[in-house]
């Protein structure tokens, strides 16, 4: 084997949540739309069961727990133990972190930017405004400025009025930092990829925004004008990465102990596939109801976010799928790199958007934008691996070519897989 999987639950095609993911999330928008014209009330009560600092609502509890049971499924499968060992494949490894970390935020950047305060401004509303939550920790007077908005008083609570595109922006900006979610693990085994590049990576990438996340994001917001504090960011990573990662270490570890490994694997895991979808859903339909009426104005709002979104995964993913072949990568190892880097880790992002901007903010709505076109567009990138299956070289192909060159396994080449 090249890796052993580092995610003991082999990546399975399609199911029933996933196949029909995009459908779920059109019911959760006409539903939300529909709760918050006939009882707009609730979505603001349950948002208000917030944990408060400063009196300023920093975490709203209904949604922390329903991002919670989005985040604890994926990181309950990772095994971090085997991450050393399976990472041993630097070349797709080091490439996909580099086009993760170091090129597709700053293209996301650039392309939501150039649509949405350029191209689909007049069509957004040059001065249509959001309100989002205060940056934590910011205690400002009334008409003050910061970045591009406005402190300003509504329902008795200080907020910040921005224009609405940089609200948008920054939820496309929260999507280019948060990379590789559970569903790459599908994507990768539909593409015929392999499984121990996908799983590996998906582990490196949870460390990896541990570190990154923060930093990026606080610099990326604060050149759109939107400034957030790095403790902010450093509390959402802590409270939507960290505390999942821990509870999935500590009980995966637990389980197997008392349970064994064939029991974690084949009844519990079976019984956690639904849930992370589940709360997305329920996380969805409190988000729409606070926006129907922004998207009932304006029905083409959702199209004027996505078209940005959909050309950055295929921008990014050419990219990836390009410097592939340039490095005679595998197409075993090329497809799932490219995967992954088109891929968002959208839990992270709704979760993060929620937090600094707040339930009813554009930023929210935009990273629900991301999950709306996820599997379509990732469907047809598959279709593409596929067909052009053909410009790489096999793994055989690939072993023949270095044994003939004298490279052994001695050397720290790894074991490729059949």
């Amino acid at each position: 084997m090249a890796t052993k999987a580092c995610i003991n639950k082999q990546p399975q095609g399609l199911g029933f949540f996933e196949r029909y993911l995009t459908v779920w999330i059109l019911l959760c928008i006409g539903l939300g739309i529909a709760l918050g014209s006939v009882a707009p009330g609730v979505a603001e009560f349950l948002d208000g069961l917030a944990i408060y600092v400063d009196e300023a609502p920093v975490v709203s509890v209904p949604i922390a727990v329903c991002l919670f049971f989005m985040m604890y499924p994926i990181m309950v499968k990772i095994d971090f133990a085997e991450v050393v060992k399976a990472g041993r494949n630097v070349k797709p490894v080091s490439l996909t972190l580099f086009v993760n970390w170091a090129i597709k935020p700053f293209t996301m950047y650039a392309i939501s930017v150039f649509f949405l305060g350029t191209l689909f401004l007049t069509f957004i509303g040059p001065e249509a405004i959001d309100h989002v939550k205060l940056p934590l920790g910011l205690d400002l007077p009334l008409g003050a400025t910061h970045g591009d908005g406005t402190v300003v008083l509504q329902d008795g609570v200080k907020v910040l009025e921005v224009p609405l595109w940089r609200s948008y922006l920054a939820g496309c900006i929260l999507l280019g930092i948060a990379p590789c979610t559970a569903m790459v693990l599908v994507w990768g085994f539909l593409a015929q990829g392999n499984d121990g590049h996908t799983l590996v990576m998906v582990a490196i990438n949870s460390l990896t925004m541990l570190f990154l996340y923060g930093l990026l994001g606080g610099f990326l917001l604060g050149i759109g004008r939107l400034p957030v504090p790095w403790q902010a960011l450093l509390l959402s990573i802590s409270i939507y990465v960290a505390l999942p990662l821990a509870a999935g270490y500590l009980s995966r570890k637990w389980i197997i102990s008392t349970k064994g490994e064939t029991w974690f694997k084949e009844k519990f895991l079976h019984l956690l596939t639904p849930v992370t979808i589940s709360a997305l859903l329920v996380t969805l339909v409190l988000l729409f109801s606070f926006k129907g009426d922004v998207i009932l104005a304006n029905p083409l709002t959702i199209l004027w976010i996505a078209i940005p979104l959909f050309l950055q995964t295929v921008v990014i993913f050419t990219i990836t799928y390009g410097l592939a072949r340039l490095l005679k990568l595998s197409y075993a190892d090329a497809a799932p790199s490219a995967m992954i880097g088109a891929s968002n880790h959208f839990e992270v992002a709704i979760a993060t958007a929620v937090m600094l901007f707040g339930l009813s903010s554009g930023a929210a709505l935009a990273t629900v934008v991301g999950v709306l076109i996820e599997v379509p567009v990732m469907l047809m990138l598959v279709k593409i691996c596929l067909r052009t299956a053909n410009w790489f070289p096999t793994i055989q192909e690939q072993y023949a070519a270095r044994t003939r060159l004298g490279v052994s396994h001695a050397s720290g080449i790894p074991e490729w897989r059949d």
